[in-house]
């Protein structure tokens, strides 16, 4: 599914009167002439499109464009410039929308985004090992608390409560019932950001990432790579991604625009540069694999 066709981007004519209208304010004009010397305007989407290039090539900053002009909706909001918000009002001109009525939501995921689900999981857990030390300590104090000392009275219901359950359940049993639905999360960083994907993807619905492999082995990139193309085929998704990531740069039939060109263009994910730099390294030594 396609929900967004196309975006243009300004040109060097239309960047022109921002650049003599601000250039007396500001020393900087981020985010100008970074696209315009690039010679790159029109973008046509597909429904996986990622846009590929080295650090400093222009890649968030043009997610950010996109999410802004289609007013996708995102974590955390970073303050922009005047100058990146006129841009974006320019932007908005020349968005193309498809199937509006279908599209179930529109939305920007950053991998600060994965690596914030990571720390709020750690912090989770960081409070439960710390409730569970505190449960097994209790669950000996009552087991080895004689019941004499526990009467009837409603006032010490909980606490003879627990020396009943001590008394006739493990430890582990114990804490586990008391710790509810706090459960601690067991899987490695990877494992759980893998998760957080699969959880926050839904269907029909556009999603613009960037650069979704951080944190991610090559095995669960792999696991990233086929979820996507499952989304996208099967459950009506559109994807804008934003990576360098070799196994995601070969998502099936997914528009690549390689960044790193002038003038930019499309390009099959075998003629980058840093797929290119794999694969002879790989050549290089791969007698190695072979022993």
């Amino acid at each position: 599914m396609i929900y967004l066709k196309s975006f243009k981007l300004l040109d060097e004519n239309e960047e022109h009167p921002l650049i003599m209208h601000k250039m007396n304010i500001y020393n900087n004009l981020y985010p100008l002439k970074i696209f315009s010397e690039k010679e790159f305007s029109n973008i046509d989407f597909e429904p996986i499109t990622i846009f590929y290039g080295g650090n400093g090539s222009g890649k968030t900053t043009l997610l950010n464009l996109i999410c802004d002009s289609i007013n996708a909706s995102k974590r955390n909001i970073d303050k922009r410039s005047e100058l990146f918000d006129q841009y974006v009002r320019e932007c908005k001109k020349y968005c193309e929308l498809m199937h509006q009525s279908e599209c179930k939501g529109m939305k920007y995921i950053s991998s600060d985004d994965v690596f914030d689900y990571l720390l709020d999981l750690r912090a989770i857990n960081s409070n439960v090992n710390r409730r569970k030390n505190d449960l097994i300590d209790e669950y000996y104090e009552y087991k080895n608390t004689p019941s004499t000392k526990y009467n009837s009275g409603l006032n010490q219901y909980e606490e003879l409560k627990n020396k009943v359950d001590s008394n006739r359940m493990t430890v582990s049993k114990y804490v586990r019932t008391r710790l509810r639905n706090n459960t601690i999360v067991q899987e490695s960083n990877g494992e759980t950001a893998l998760d957080f994907w699969q959880n926050e993807i839904e269907d029909n619905a556009l999603y613009i990432i960037d650069e979704p492999e951080n944190s991610l082995s090559a095995e669960n990139q792999l696991k990233l790579k086929t979820f996507i193309e499952e989304s996208a085929r099967f459950y009506n998704c559109q994807f804008i991604i934003a990576t360098h990531s070799p196994f995601l740069l070969a998502l099936d039939n997914a528009k690549i625009y390689d960044l790193d060109t002038t003038p930019v263009k499309s390009k099959k994910w075998t003629e980058l540069d840093n797929v290119k730099i794999y694969n002879a390294f790989f050549k290089e030594h791969s007698d190695e694999f072979n022993d």
